[in-house]
C-alpha cells in the first residue's frame, strides 16, 4: 500500500491494540509504549504508522482452522435425583386394577361397561406413552436456532428451566 494515503481512525486503532499487545510481551517500555502510541494517534499516512511499527515483528498469523461440522443441540444433563411418576398414571393403573378384577357376580350390563372403560382406560394410557416418546423425540433432535419446541422463557429466568412457567 501507498505510504501517502491518509490513514484512519480504525488503522490508528489497530496500531495502538498491537502495539499494547508488543508492551504485554515485553518488547516495549512504559515509555517507549507511551511515545509510540502519541505518535500513532498523531499520525496522519500510513507511512507515519509504518514508522511507528518498523523495528517491532508483525503478529504472527493463525493457522487456518479446519470446517468443523455443526453442533448438534445436547439434552440438558440429568439431574442425579430419580424422577417420581406423576399422580394421573398411577391412579389410571389403580382404576384398571379395580375393573379387571372380578369382584363377584354382576350383570351382563355392568360387563360391557367394565369393558369399554378398561378400553378406555388402555387407550389413555397408551397414548400418554406415545406423547411422551414424541416429546422427548422432538426435544432430542431440535436445532439451534428452532425454537418450535422449547419452552416459553419463564420470566428473568432460564427458558429450560420450566420455573415459573405453568404450561408445561
Amino acid at each position: 500500500m501507498d505510504d501517502r494515503i491518509r490513514a484512519s481512525d480504525a488503522d490508528r486503532d489497530r496500531v495502538t491494540a498491537q502495539l499494547r499487545d508488543h508492551f504485554a510481551e515485553g518488547r516495549l517500555t512504559a515509555d517507549e509504549l507511551d511515545e509510540r502510541v502519541t505518535a500513532a494517534l498523531n499520525a496522519k499516512t500510513f507511512g507515519d504508522l509504518r514508522r511507528v511499527m518498523a523495528d517491532l515483528p508483525e503478529p504472527a498469523a493463525a493457522p487456518p482452522r479446519a470446517k468443523q461440522p455443526p453442533l448438534r443441540a445436547v439434552p440438558p444433563p440429568r439431574s442425579p435425583r430419580r424422577r417420581v411418576p406423576g399422580i394421573l398414571p398411577l391412579a389410571a393403573l389403580a382404576l384398571l386394577a379395580a375393573l379387571v378384577i372380578p369382584a363377584g357376580g354382576g350383570w351382563l350390563f355392568f360387563a360391557v361397561i367394565k369393558t369399554m372403560v378398561v378400553l378406555w382406560l388402555v387407550s389413555c394410557l397408551a397414548g400418554m406413552f406415545l406423547a411422551g416418546r414424541i416429546r422427548r423425540r422432538m426435544r432430542r433432535d431440535w436445532l439451534p436456532g428452532d425454537t418450535r419446541f422449547q419452552r416459553p422463557a419463564a420470566p428473568g429466568g432460564n427458558p429450560r428451566s420450566g420455573r415459573g412457567c405453568s404450561r408445561w
